[in-house]
C-alpha cells in the first residue's frame, strides 16, 4: 500500500488503548540515514487552560501504528511521548 503525506493528513488518528481521538497528522519524522519513517506527529490534546499554547506535539513511533485505514489511523499508545524538538542530520 502506498500513501502520500497529503492523504495521511486527512486521516484521523485514534488510540485503541483508550479510544481517544488524537487529531490529524501534522508531520512525519524520517530517519534519513536508513531511509525509513520513524513516526508521526499529531497535535497534543488541549485543555481549556492551554488552548492558545502552541508548540506542544505528540510523537507516535511507527512501531505503535496498528492499522492505516481508509479514514482512520489506529495507534496503540500507553504513555504518549513528546515530539522531538530538534532534528539532527548526520553527514
Amino acid at each position: 500500500m502506498e500513501c502520500s503525506f497529503l492523504e495521511l493528513r486527512c486521516k484521523e488518528v485514534v488510540n485503541v488503548v483508550d479510544g481517544k481521538r488524537l487529531g490529524h497528522i501534522i508531520d512525519v519524522v524520517f530517519d534519513l540515514q536508513n531511509s525509513k519513517i520513524t513516526g508521526l506527529i499529531v497535535p497534543n490534546s488541549k485543555s481549556f487552560w492551554n488552548v492558545f499554547k502552541s508548540g506542544q506535539e505528540l510523537f507516535i513511533p511507527f512501531t505503535q501504528i496498528c492499522k492505516i485505514g481508509e479514514d482512520t489511523i489506529l495507534v496503540e499508545l500507553y504513555s504518549p511521548a513528546p515530539a522531538p524538538t530538534t532534528f539532527v542530520v548526520n553527514k
